[in-house]
């Protein structure tokens, strides 16, 4: 192993759990394929027990997904590892991931356990995933908040066990750098058997400190980070995979550790995860956020134009951030325009390409100059495509000051024309209500945001929503020169994919 650290990608199963994410099977399986460009070595693909989606979902990619390890999750019970191994089992190179609670709060109030019958149930979990696979993965939940004498144990047990991975989480965020470095330590130095597993660490963002803890974990002796891309995860987040992997790549000359990670997939990576989760990446954000290599003040600018290292601590083309000389417009051609979309990253079929050449030329009439990020969002909204029950293809909105406003919208499926009209607190209000009408969908906004994807007065408008139906929560995605044609696309996605997803059942049919 040398020198490498190993990345343990938990983007698909403590990302999603972010609140208000929610990834069909089709959307976690494109972002599984782009996690194995990227290089991680390890994917966890979800927690199968969780839910029939989960499973399939894990399943699926299992079945499709090579090079990185698949990953499922369970807890230390049998029901939980069967299923795990259920799911995972169809991988190349399949692990099971089994974890419980080892604090005194957490064994005490939530498991109302002893110390001594969470050491039993490690045993026997841990033989039970050994029995399926050679790959286990051992996590002490609540670690960082565990007393170090009886984590010891916990860790010396699951070894001696079969678990090849021992993961220490700091599950609620509580530590601090110096604090979790000397507690990987002190676990190195106090489990006898520690030389046969790795050791791993999955550090949460609650005081901001996530990556900062795994780089402080790595100079102590762990072999192997969890983390996600953009920081995704419970409450404030996990260690961004992006932030700790740089981290590492930038001072190396501090830590002397480096990763399997291929650096020109990183803002790609992140990209088509924000656009499927929709959960924006903040303009300031670290590595991948708008501003990362944006120079306003004119000393910096000056800077970087003589040479960039004098503000750049790192090279923006090497995460993939690529830069053309080549504008687009609406007299560019087929050619060009594929051979565009692939250096940034876009392998579109013939039939995708057929539909973005199109949406290309439709808004190359509404736009004298094309940028790269005009491109992207093109790529990015057709791969978010899924079969439509409704099309949108008329809409008009009135609205202004002293008018009541209301919005028409006609619909077409395969067999029927339907046209809605409601009236609303603005023009948007109106048009989702004339959506609904249409559709009859009854569903509850739960979020809304827009964000202009170039600057400039014909800037794409680039609109997330999400609705809430059944309990459970739809993202929908638009893009149009027209905030509010981008608003009502983005509606009727979400619509759509509420239809979509839960076409086995009787109750969903739209009209």
């Amino acid at each position: 192993m040398g020198n490498k650290v190993f990345i343990f990608d938990t983007t698909l199963r403590d990302g999603e759990q972010s609140p208000g994410v929610s990834l069909n099977k089709k959307e976690k399986l494109d972002i599984a394929v782009q996690l194995a460009k990227l290089g991680v070595d390890i994917i966890e693909a979800g927690f199968p027990i969780a839910s029939p989606g989960d499973f399939e979902a894990v399943k699926a990619i299992a079945q499709n997904v090579s090079g990185p390890v698949i990953c499922a999750l369970a807890r230390i019970g049998f029901g939980d590892i069967d299923r795990a191994w259920e799911a995972v089992k169809y991988a190349k190179r399949a692990r099971i991931h089994t974890f419980i609670a080892t604090s005194d709060i957490h064994m005490k109030y939530k498991l109302n356990k002893t110390p001594e019958e969470v050491l039993e149930m490690v045993a026997l979990g841990v033989k039970r995933a050994k029995g399926y696979t050679d790959d286990v993965e051992f996590s002490a939940e609540d670690a960082s908040r565990s007393d170090l004498k009886f984590l010891c144990k916990v860790f010396e047990t699951a070894i001696a066990c079969g678990a090849t991975t021992i993961n220490v989480p700091d599950t609620v965020g509580y530590a601090t750098p110096d604090e979790f470095g000397k507690f990987i330590a002190g676990i190195k130095a106090g489990v006898p058997n520690i030389d046969q597993a790795v050791i791993s660490v999955h550090c949460h963002n609650d005081l901001g400190l996530a990556v900062a803890n795994s780089l402080a974990a790595v100079k102590n002796g762990a072999q192997q980070v969890e983390c996600a891309l953009n920081g995704l995860g419970e409450r404030a987040g996990n260690a961004a995979l992006e932030e700790f992997v740089m981290g590492l790549y930038t001072r190396r000359d501090i830590y002397g550790y480096d990763t399997g990670i291929n650096y020109q997939e990183i803002y790609r990576t992140s990209r088509l995860i924000s656009s499927l989760t929709g959960m924006p990446v903040q303009p300031n954000k670290a590595v991948v956020g708008k501003n990362a290599f944006a120079h306003e003040s004119g000393i910096h600018q000056d800077g970087v134009l003589k040479e960039r290292t004098t503000y750049e601590i790192m090279n923006p083309q090497m995460l993939g951030m690529v830069q053309s000389n080549l504008v687009f417009g609406k007299h560019s051609g087929r050619h060009g325009f594929k051979q565009r979309l692939e250096e940034l990253g876009y392998h579109l079929n013939d039939p995708e390409m057929d539909q973005a050449f199109k949406q290309f030329k439709e808004l190359a009439d509404k736009k004298k100059q094309i940028t790269d990020a005009d491109l992207q969002a093109l790529a990015e909204n057709l791969m978010r495509n899924i079969p439509e029950k409704w099309h949108l293809e008329y809409l008009y909105i009135c609205s202004g000051t002293g008018v009541t406003p209301t919005a028409t919208v006609r619909v077409v499926s395969e067999d029927q024309v339907v046209e809605e009209a409601s009236c609303g607190d603005g023009p948007i209000n109106a048009a989702f209500k004339s959506l609904e009408r249409v559709t009859g969908m009854g569903v509850t906004l739960q979020h809304y945001s827009l964000n202009a994807v170039t600057g400039g007065k014909d800037a794409i408008g680039e609109v997330t929503v999400k609705v809430e139906y059944n309990d459970k929560v739809f993202t929908g995605h638009g893009i149009s020169t027209d905030v509010l044609e981008a608003s009502a696309l983005a509606y009727l996605n979400a619509i759509n994919r509420v239809i979509y997803e839960n076409s086995n059942g009787e109750e969903i049919t739209g009209k």
